[in-house]
């Protein structure tokens, strides 16, 4: 019988289905997570079923140290802790191979490479035909020879690779496999902390290893290396012998067991059914036992659970659907009488998805390649569009525009968007299965790709299939025959409508419909149109902005590098470090990276902000660089072309809380504490003559929630009677007379107001508050004695999010917390700071929302010239025409303070302007 050996490496396998899964992972009903049992599984049944092993053994590390930490104590000392959700996976992956009858090896003092290595050669010299170590590791590399190959399994579906001799070699540049080992020697390994010689990167070791032969024989030869590699080589020759050594895998390790006692065993088919079960792992039971197998999810009540949620992530990991499987009724419709006719009978259907064809991702001056519609599960059309029919095609569908249909899409608002530019208006409801999904799981990722295969179990047609990989030679979809943009297009429309179908009662259930009905789908075209109407911008005052920043980073350069005495690259941190701690001498123990490199990070020179005059030179050099590179210099190039404006980009999935968040570019982030920063508002101005820029503004709006989400009688006493807030705490905190808080203790205050919201720690406050940990921890005791309430609404949110798994903002909106029980302090921690700031920072984006919605739904049907512009944070900006000012500004700032009513009152502050910085 021919002997096939599969070593597989548990333990790399274990961490890379954990980390495959890691922004969309496998739960089970209790929430608990699957996902490296379960991509270990798929991977363990592939190549069970396809490569028919006759001998199999899956070798583990153990927590015991080797001859390696021996040799070198710093050998993987900079890993972090295995995550707790991984460690717990281990005990289940065992289990699962002791099902399978497969032999687990481990061996304290040895890691599994080692075991591997060891039942490799031994498998060789008995003859084994083939020995296959499984492993995406690439130190295994050193082991491949005639019969002895790596196996690497296929990453997101793709294929598996074998690697023998030949590939090794071509990998590597290297005649023999064994030069692995010289060439890992020389470059090191940063994941297992083996430093090898510094400044030697793969491609220069792999050259000298090809030149040299071997580590001793360039040691021995290295007078014949030129430059500073001679030097570098010289200095380092100990770590790189050191470095070999470490690289190098036992072969001679004394297990008890040898290739021959690794015979493939029959699995115990109920041992595996009840560990799928208790898994839940519903789509490999029924891969292995048949339909008839079925986990049923473990937690009661009803509704959908998590289980029932992320019961497709197993149908995507496999069997997945493709287009020639469902064989589904899609057609071209081209006739203008037909055209005319679907349109009706769009108009007539209760929910229909449409999907724009573009030949450009421009919304303002993209052509319409086609459109596509479903209403029904498998079924659908497309209607292709050529510039010259463009406008009477759009035409012929106006009775479905005009509709109230629900309109479907998946980032409906890019589709809306390109129609208003074609001066076509969408009547809703609208549905966008990006942003409910976002609902359901605000963490994950809301590609519909991904969603096809995660909920529905089918593979859509990539994009590239059509018009090709990016770069110079794809295609616009204009190029694309009509006969292959039809399937492509009508199979985007028919899945997101299922997609929608399949949504929809899991809002329901999981409670967020009306978040997605009153507050998210209303909001959608309210964005569409601020985006469309952009903002104008005076590009003259940026350009002068850029040279007086320009001129400024030049002085602080020169000063820097006077000091130091030398030129030096000021945007090199490893050039920094040695000139501010070596040469300078700035610092008496400087910090660190892992690497050995000095840390010169802003919060590390933040510390030392003062003590030096270069330390402050840098970090103003540096805050200054990035202002003039992201806004002064970029902001420019973000001027449309055809309409001579800014228009960012809003998200309403971009942020778990639900606040908005802007691209293209990001107005959220322009910083305005400092004078510069502020001076890239002053380059936003009004649309022309007779107009100005409006700006409303919440005042203190998150305090104020947690005033009313707490009930705390003092904090509401505050707001209601008017005082301010961070004086107000500091009376009360510092046992003072309101007319006798300092400005000092007002700061002290302030910083407490707001870090109470996100939960902050005494470390935390003394941190920010530069004061001894003792005092930054009584000041947080004297804010819960005089504020008891507010500190009974931080437990309880945490208690209740650790009996329901969530939080949730004012208006439903919800998330979820992991990691709140978890036995790691310092994530449980943060966990609990997500949860007490998640509800007051996403009922303050519910509110703005609000506003939004209503703000923009009376100023169309008052019919303004006036126009909402922009989203800020908690700040609207309008283009406000003067003549309209009187009636508006008072009717804005009323809209948004009645938008969501508090138990406080809620101040909006609004200033006009010619410029937004004037405004504000």
């Amino acid at each position: 019988m021919e002997k096939r050996l599969f070593l597989l490496d548990g333990m790399a396998l274990v961490y890379r289905a954990h980390f495959a899964f890691i922004t969309r992972p496998i739960l089970d009903s209790s929430g608990r997570n699957t996902s490296a049992a379960f991509g270990f599984t798929n991977t363990l049944l592939e190549l069970l079923d396809k490569r028919n092993p006759t001998h199999i053994a899956v070798a583990f590390d153990t927590s015991a140290p080797t001859a390696r930490h021996e040799m070198f104590p710093e050998y993987k000392a900079q890993r972090d802790a295995m995550p707790e959700e991984l460690a717990a996976a281990i005990p289940e992956v065992k289990e699962l191979l002791k099902a399978f009858r497969i032999p687990v090896l481990e061996l304290d003092a040895y890691e599994a490479d080692d075991i591997i290595g060891t039942l490799a050669r031994q498998a060789e010299s008995a003859g084994y035909e083939e020995v296959f170590m499984v492993t995406p590791d690439k130190d295994y590399a050193q082991l491949v020879d005639e019969h002895t190959f790596m196996y690497k399994p296929g990453r997101k579906g793709g294929e598996v690779e074998i690697l023998g001799i030949p590939e090794i070699q071509e990998q590597w540049g290297i005649d023999r496999p064994e030069q692995v080992i010289d060439i890992l020697g020389l470059m090191g390994d940063s994941s297992d902390n083996i430093p090898g010689v510094p400044g030697v990167g793969p491609k220069t070791a792999q050259k000298l290893i090809a030149e040299f032969g071997s580590v001793d024989a360039l040691l021995e030869r290295v007078d014949e290396v030129k430059g500073k590699m001679r030097e570098k080589l010289s200095e380092n020759e100990e770590m790189a012998r050191l470095s070999r050594k470490l690289v190098v895998i036992d072969c001679e390790v004394p297990l008890e067991v040898g290739p021959d006692d690794l015979l493939r065993g029959e699995r115990d088919d109920e041992a595996l059914k009840a560990l799928f079960a208790r898994l839940e792992f519903n789509t490999i039971g029924k891969r292995i036992f048949g339909d008839g197998f079925s986990a049923p999810a473990t937690s009661g009540g009803g509704g959908a659970t998590q289980g029932d949620l992320f019961a497709a992530a197993e149908e995507a990991a496999s069997n997945l659907k493709r287009l020639t499987d469902v064989n589904p009724s899609y057609r071209c419709v081209e006739d203008g009488a037909e055209i005319s006719a679907l349109a009706k009978q769009l108009a007539a259907s209760p929910s229909v998805c449409f999907d724009l064809e573009t030949d450009s991702l421009d919304k303002w001056s993209t052509g319409i390649v086609g459109v596509a519609f479903s209403a029904a599960k498998g079924e659908g059309a497309y209607v292709p569009v050529l510039p010259e029919t463009e406008e009477a095609i759009l035409e012929l569908l106006q009775p479905f525009w005009a509709s109230a249909t629900e309109k479907v899409g998946h980032n409906l608002k890019f589709d809306l968007g390109v129609l208003a530019a074609k001066g076509v208006e969408v009547a809703g409801p609208f549905a966008d299965t990006m942003i409910a999904h976002s609902l359901l799981h605000p963490d994950q990722r809301h590609g519909m790709d991904r969603l096809a295969q995660t909920f529905l179990g089918y593979e859509p047609i990539p994009i590239t299939d059509l018009i090709g990989p990016k770069g110079k030679g794809q295609k616009s979809m204009r190029e694309v025959p009509v006969a292959e943009v039809v399937p492509y297009a009508v199979e985007d429309a028919d899945i997101t409508l299922q997609l929608w179908d399949t949504f929809k009662p899991l809002l329901a259930s999981s409670g967020q419909a009306k978040v997605f009905e009153t507050v998210e789908m209303p909001l959608l075209p309210v964005l569409m149109r601020m985006e469309k109407e952009g903002i104008r911008l005076d590009t003259d005052a940026l350009a002068s902005l850029s040279e007086t920043l320009g001129a400024r980073l030049e002085e602080l350069e020169k000063l820097v590098k006077d000091a130091a005495g030398h030129d030096f690259n000021l945007n090199s941190p490893k050039q920094l470090g040695v000139v501010l701690f070596e040469e300078l001498q700035l610092s008496e123990k400087p910090k660190k990276t892992k690497t050995g490199q000095y840390k010169t990070d802003e919060q590390t020179l933040q510390a030392l902000s003062g003590s030096h005059p270069v330390i402050d030179a840098v970090l103003e050099f540096r805050e200054l660089g990035k202002l003039k590179s992201t806004y002064v210099d970029a902001l420019p190039k973000e001027v449309h072309e055809v309409t001579g404006r800014v228009h960012t980009q809003y998200l309403q999935t971009g942020a778990a809380t639900g606040r908005l968040s802007s691209n293209h570019p990001n107005l959220q982030n322009i910083p305005i504490r400092t004078e510069q920063g502020r001076e890239i508002r002053r380059a936003f101005i009004p649309r022309g003559e007779g107009v100005v820029l409006l700006a409303a503004d919440y005042s203190q709006i998150e305090l104020r929630l947690m005033a009313h989400m707490s009930g705390d009688a003092g904090l509401k006493e505050a707001f209601q009677e008017g005082h301010d807030i961070h004086q107000a705490t500091a009376a009360k905190v510092y046992g003072v007379g309101l007319d006798e808080v300092t400005s000092d203790m007002r700061r002290k205050a302030k910083m407490v107001n707001f870090g109470i919201i996100y939960g902050i720690s005494a470390f935390g406050l003394s941190q920010r508050l530069d004061v001894p940990r003792k005092e930054a921890a009584d000041i947080i005791d004297a804010y819960f004695e005089q504020y008891p309430g507010v500190k009974t609404y931080m437990d309880d949110t945490i208690t209740s999010c650790r009996s329901q798994g969530y939080v949730e903002t004012m208006c439903g909106r919800r998330r979820e917390i992991r990691d709140i029980d978890s036995r790691n302090r310092m994530v449980r921690e943060g966990a609990e700071r997500t949860a007490i700031n998640t509800p007051i920072q996403g009922s303050a984006a519910d509110m703005i929302k609000l506003a939004m919605i209503e703000v923009d739904a009376q100023l169309r049907a008052a019919n303004t010239k006036t126009r909402l512009l922009l989203q800020v944070h908690d700040e609207l900006v309008f283009d406000l025409y003067e003549d309209e000012a009187e009636e508006w500004v008072p009717t804005i700032t009323r809209i948004m303070e009645q938008a969501m009513p508090l138990d406080v009152p809620v101040v909006v502050e609004a200033g006009t302007g010619s410029t937004w910085l004037e405004a504000h």
